[in-house]
């Protein structure tokens, strides 16, 4: 879909690490950088005709006119016009998320084509460099070392630190300081090479001819982590890598299947397109296809000890967790819309370590680590030990403590927050699959999550949630219905195992806790923030799970009044995320939009985050947490929690397939 402007256009999407996107309107107004902010440099300059024009990043060289920029959920095309040529640009991650080898594959498409504009014919030489930047975090250079290796499909270009310490470092906002960049060339297409001087790079030099007809070429720009996630006692590789691939067999695939992958992400783009369009208008497509890309790629997709999928995400821009449960939850919709394994990838490794002895909690844990450690909970650690280890420092191994070793501070954890989300993740996955079998081996756990929300999910006291932007509740009632929603998720469970009378049981405590929260919520024509007062007012995004599962706890005049609640309290750039402040959070906004059979109703929930996205000041990928009165970023960028966004087809999908 063709687009005047969006605050960041994604042009490398992998992983957390590498990432590379443009912040501005047009490929030559800025540098390339990575997700978090440093500069990235990647130049491109088309030479027509013995004249250097720049296409791609800042440089000398003038600059060939950008006349338009499509994007899609898969891809970023730019096209360019001058010197009697014209020049188009893709960069494509292929993200099928149903095949788990390619999601991994650090690999992504540079794809160039030209033709004659003026009738004549014009020679075309395409030079594309990546700077050492790209392997190495902060301002200081370390030595490079670099090279090209003549292989079956063509050259590849490499550069890496002379030194290597892979796993050298954690935090959120730093880049990768280990392993290898490659720049491959296809046979036939041109040559790569590396480039020694003041500062060191790869190069990809491309000759076209630009005739009547068009001629293309492209190019594979890969990343070699060596080491991508420590989990626990193992330091593993991407998925792709599981049966000792290596870089170059990973390069040479994506060689070979060039064609074959445009061609399957130019139907998936169209297709999904074509669905949010159907669902809710031009502006929902908009989001859908910025979205997209970020959501997956602030994962890391590894093969557990098994063999399993562990699809372990970044915190970006908030503390750099690692397989965090409460930005798992608000991500997986279009996980579950595409391929659940990756839903299950994020529940693997919290499972495996609530089970260690240094867990002492009958809750759900929050974390697995900070990223790339998954290697135990680091959020919530007693007063002042997070401190210690500062951005870029490595936790201790917390799986290996033994029982009894006081890691952890109560009022530093969020119990119904993560035990909701665990229990409706859970069910969530058994809706997609039709059964329960992948929660079997987990109900024990399961069970003493579903009891602590019978205790406590009620009427919850003061602690922590994931809305506590504007500060700690107690009483929140939106925390409340994910614990009802979460004993509901429980007895859907049990009723997929078999478990008829518990099931029973289960649900009836959710029905007569969802009778008392209507009582208890109700303020005038919309709910409160917290009970009690029956003041102020939130979004109830977690009741969404009630239309999802078809529960019906919740009765539909609470569904129509809300929505219409949130349409009086809407502003130029979205619905604030409570009455307490007017910045809000894009990915809950969705989930309510799921919440109305009404598409009028959606649409005028989505149109003003469309307009945040071709309006906001702050040149950063995909914000979730903004003003909505300004525009302005608040914190958060490049999270994968916007997977949420994909919730109104997420529940068409359902809906369909009840029909």
């Amino acid at each position: 879909m063709k687009i005047d402007r969006v605050p960041s256009v994604p042009l490398i999407t992998c992983d957390p690490y590498f990432s590379l996107w443009s912040p501005a309107d047009t490929l030559t107004g800025a540098d390339t950088c990575h997700w978090a902010g440093a500069v990235k440099r990647t130049q491109g300059v088309a030479t027509v005709d013995g004249t250097a024009y720049r296409f791609l990043g800042l440089g000398e060289e003038p600059a060939l006119v950008q006349r338009s920029l499509d994007l899609t959920p898969t891809a970023s095309r730019y096209a360019f016009e001058g010197a009697g040529i014209s020049l188009t640009v893709d960069f494509t991650t292929p993200l099928l998320l149903e095949d788990l080898d390619l999601v991994s594959r650090p690999c992504s498409y540079l794809d160039f084509t030209v033709r004659s504009l003026d009738g004549a014919e014009h020679t075309v030489d395409i030079r594309i460099t990546f700077d050492e930047g790209h392997c190495y975090d902060g301002e200081k250079q370390p030595a490079m070392i670099g090279g090209v290796h003549a292989c079956g499909f063509g050259e590849a270009g490499w550069l890496s630190q002379k030194q290597q310490g892979p796993l050298s470092h954690s935090g959120d906002g730093v880049s990768i300081d280990w392993g290898t960049l490659y720049l491959a060339v296809p046979s036939g297409m041109g040559t790569a090479a590396y480039e020694e001087g003041e500062r060191c790079g790869l190069s990809a030099s491309l000759s076209l001819r630009a005739g009547s007809g068009e001629q293309s070429a492209f190019l594979v720009a890969a990343y070699d982590d060596i080491a991508s996630i420590m989990y626990f006692e193992s330091a593993c590789r991407g998925y792709w890598a599981r049966d000792g691939k290596t870089i170059l067999t990973a390069i040479e695939e994506a060689v070979g299947d060039h064609r074959t992958l445009r061609a399957r992400c130019a139907a998936f783009d169209e297709e999904l397109l074509a669905r949010a369009r159907e669902t809710a208008g031009e502006d929902y497509a908009l989001v859908c296809a910025l979205a997209y890309r970020q959501s997956i790629a602030a994962h890391k997709l590894i093969a557990g000890p098994d063999g399993e999928a562990v699809f372990l995400s970044k915190e970006c821009f908030s503390n750099g967790c690692i397989g965090t449960v409460d930005v798992s939850y608000p991500s997986v919709p279009l996980f579950l819309l595409y391929n659940p394994e990756l839903v299950k990838g994020m529940l693997r490794p919290i499972f495996r370590f609530a089970r260690m002895p240094v867990w002492p909690y009958d809750f759900a844990p929050h974390d697995v680590g900070r990223y790339p450690y998954a290697t135990g909970q680091v959020y919530g650690l007693l007063t002042g030990r997070s401190r210690e280890y500062g951005q870029g420092g490595v936790f201790p191994p917390f799986y290996q403590y033994p029982a009894g070793s006081q890691v952890y501070t109560l009022d530093r954890q969020m119990p119904v927050e993560e035990c909701g989300n665990m229990l409706i993740l859970c069910a969530a996955v058994a809706v997609c699959e039709g059964d329960a079998e992948f929660a079997r081996p987990q109900m024990d756990l399961l069970e003493k999550w579903a009891v602590y929300l019978l205790e406590f999910g009620a009427d919850p006291g003061e602690q922590l949630c994931t809305d506590d932007f504007a500060g700690h509740l107690a009483h929140n009632i939106n925390l409340s219905a994910k614990a009802i929603m979460g004993i509901e998720a429980y007895a859907l469970l049990l009723d997929k195992l078999g478990r008829a009378q518990e099931a029973r049981a289960y649900r009836r405590k959710a029905a007569c806790m969802a009778r008392d929260w209507e009582d208890r919520a109700q303020s005038g024509d919309h709910t409160a923030l917290t009970f009690g007062d029956r003041q102020g007012w939130s979004l109830k995004y977690n009741l969404v799970w009630d239309r999802l599962f078809g529960s019906g706890l919740f009765a539909p005049e609470t569904y129509r009044q809300e929505t219409a609640w949130y349409r009086k309290q809407c502003n130029a750039y979205g619905v604030p995320l409570d009455s307490r402040k007017d910045y809000t959070k894009s990915d809950w906004i969705l989930w309510c939009c799921a919440m109305t059979d009404s598409r009028e109703e959606m649409e005028s929930l989505i149109r003003p985050i469309a307009r945040f996205l071709k309006e906001a000041p702050d040149r950063v990928p995909f914000s979730d947490w903004f003003d909505t009165k300004t525009a302005k970023q608040i914190g958060f960028q490049n999270r994968t929690v916007q997977g949420g966004l994909f919730m109104p087809l997420l529940r068409e999908e359902w809906a369909r397939n009840e029909q």
